[in-house]
């Protein structure tokens, strides 16, 4: 039996200044998975995230999120969802400390105007245990090291509660304790039926740390379980300079 999909993208195009960035994409992410999206700088990996998180329209296409077996627009099922952004786009010289940062995760929770309480505090600092931060709770964010902030952002992520997590580039630029760290939870999450979508660029680890793999150049190449989907002859149409157009990571 065909597992459902927690997310269905269907014919998604997506344009910078008249440029096609992403062109005629459809593809489908399975509940309770651990997905990685592959491909390389300029191939659209983080504008296929941010469409579906609403962040960029679309010039056609659609993007459907299930829940509970009905299909709903982003805007309906948003505190469902937790998104991790790359650690190049935040600005880290904000004074919070790492407990604030944390917090922010219980918001979507909380409506507008309430302040988080006992229970919210006690997550907060259950998930930064979770990330091996306990001791950061009222360190400024802007003291920490990079694989220190993608640790918090995680927590943050994490104190959502969330049935969908997506994460541009988490394991960038990180040692590897953090990468172990990051892993092994979101290998957690999927065990518990999160739908987990990750923008990763080592090709080496994905047959390791993932269950599914989207190869993505403009348009998706190929996607599915690592052991389908997963070879040399997609690799190597996927990273044909050719077909690359564009430039960054943030692309």
């Amino acid at each position: 039996m065909k597992q459902q999909n927690a997310i269905e993208i269907s014919q998604l195009t997506v344009a910078y200044d008249a440029k096609p960035v992403l062109w005629n994409t459809s593809v489908g992410f399975r509940m309770g998975k651990l997905t990685a999206i592959v491909g390389p700088n300029g191939a659209g990996k983080s504008t296929l995230i941010k469409t579906m998180l609403d962040f960029i329209k679309p010039v056609t296409g659609k993007v459907a999120y299930s829940i509970k077996e009905q299909a709903y627009a982003y805007k309906e099922v948003k505190n469902h969802i937790a998104y991790v952004p790359q650690n190049s786009s935040v600005d880290w010289d904000f004074p919070a400390t790492v407990l604030d940062v944390v917090l922010m995760g219980r918001y979507g929770k909380l409506g507008w105007f309430k302040r988080p309480g006992k229970k919210d505090k006690a997550i907060a600092k259950d998930m930064l245990n979770k990330v091996g931060m306990p001791t950061f709770a009222n360190r400024q964010i802007s003291q920490l090291s990079g694989g220190q902030r993608q640790r918090v952002f995680l927590a943050r992520a994490l104190a959502q509660e969330a049935d969908i997590y997506m994460l541009d580039e988490p394991l960038a630029g990180v040692d590897i304790k953090t990468e172990r760290i990051i892993m092994d939870l979101l290998r957690e999450l999927s065990r518990q039926n999160k739908t987990v979508i990750v923008v990763h660029h080592d090709l080496q680890t994905v047959e390791e740390y993932f269950d599914d793999v989207v190869f993505i150049n403009q348009e998706v190449l190929n996607s599915g379980p690592i052991n389908q989907a997963f070879s040399k002859e997609t690799i190597e149409e996927t990273y044909r300079q050719d077909r690359n157009l564009g430039e960054g990571d943030d692309v």
